[in-house]
């Protein structure tokens, strides 16, 4: 009878290492005093099950209404996420989630991130859950239950299609780790009005934000979308560091994997798929379009200027989109030429 470590898979060399760096840095923070925390993310499901996110964090907590617990929320309302960078995550711990009552105990992976789906019954619409874990306070988190009779959402990306990043892709984790203010962002023009405007002609229609974006910025840019007047709607980011099998997390499986989830989650939906052309959302919408036919209504993709495109390390080198012809394709520099288009097919 094989024994569970010959059943369990064996870890890659890096991530062996940074379980080690991670147990470290938690008895580190624990010996400091620091307590658990749950970082509730925006979840989504439909009306028999729901996808519940977020992570498990070890940080140092004020007295509650203590001045310095006041100056650390106004300081966490301005200020980059730095400290979800810096703070150590606890994994393999459980994490109880309370939906409408219903009690579910499940478990953060090795990264202190929760991505696990819950059965229950809820009606369409926003709700909020619960989620704790040992040692920690209880803290509320949105989840949006898609009506069963949708047709229509939206997947967008976020980094060069949603804001505008204006930096080497090398530096891009630097920027969103460690710049100040949510303000120094600068949101594509025309992208939230286009998003809206698809909201608003579909009621009820959910709209992701997929991104290869690390968790740990996921608050500051759920206040960026919010503050420019982005429809509200789920996160889809992945956790950096080491896999079980690899040096480092794969970006693109990571959107083609949510992409694939998202299609058998909600069968009768037909996505809009917005991107933009450094590099390789046009390659990736356009598989998928091609290995689920049915799934995708239009793919509308941001034209990046000349040093954008630079900056983003070059254009996408696709001399004709995947699946042309299957659906349609849209081009354009901003949110109105986008919705403009889109418009004219309907």
């Amino acid at each position: 009878m094989p024994t569970d470590s010959a059943a369990a898979p064996r870890l890659h060399r890096a991530a062996r290492i940074d379980d080690v760096i991670h147990d470290f840095r938690e008895k580190w923070a624990r010996r400091r005093g620091h307590l658990p925390t749950v970082i509730p993310y925006a979840g989504y499901g439909s009306t028999t099950r729901i996808r519940v996110l977020g992570r498990v964090l070890l940080t140092k907590q004020p007295k509650p209404g203590s001045r310095a617990a006041r100056t650390l929320q106004r300081r966490e309302e301005r200020v980059r996420g730095w400290r979800s960078f810096t703070s150590a995550p606890v994994g393999d711990v459980d994490v109880t989630i309370e939906v409408e009552g219903i009690v579910r105990t499940v478990k953060a992976d090795r990264g202190g991130v929760v991505d696990v789906s819950v059965d229950v019954e809820l009606e369409p619409g926003w709700h909020t859950i619960t989620m704790e874990t040992p040692g920690s306070e209880s803290v509320e988190a949105p989840v949006y239950i898609v009506p069963p009779d949708t047709e229509f959402g939206v997947v967008c990306d976020i980094d060069d299609t949603v804001m505008v990043t204006a930096l080497p892709r090398p530096f891009l984790a630097f920027w969103n780790t460690f710049v100040l203010d949510v303000h120094a962002r600068t949101p594509t023009p025309g992208m939230a009005v286009f998003l809206e405007r698809l909201t608003e002609n579909h009621p009820g229609a959910p709209v992701i934000y997929l991104s290869t974006g690390a968790w740990n910025v996921a608050p500051t840019l759920t206040r960026f979308l919010s503050r420019n007047l982005y429809p509200r709607g789920p996160l889809l980011l992945t956790d950096w560091g080491p896999t079980h099998d690899r040096f480092f997390r794969n970006g693109r499986e990571h959107k083609e994997k949510n992409l694939r989830r998202l299609a058998e989650e909600f069968p009768g939906i037909r996505w809009v798929l917005i991107g933009d052309d450094g590099q390789h959302d046009e390659e990736i919408y356009g598989e998928f379009a091609l290995d689920t036919p049915g799934h995708v209504r239009a793919i509308a993709i941001r034209q990046l200027s000349t040093s954008e495109a630079v900056l983003a390390g070059g254009r996408s080198k696709l001399d004709q989109p995947a699946a042309e012809g299957a659906v349609p394709w849209i081009y354009a520099p901003d949110g109105a030429g986008l919705y403009e288009q889109l418009n004219e097919m309907n």
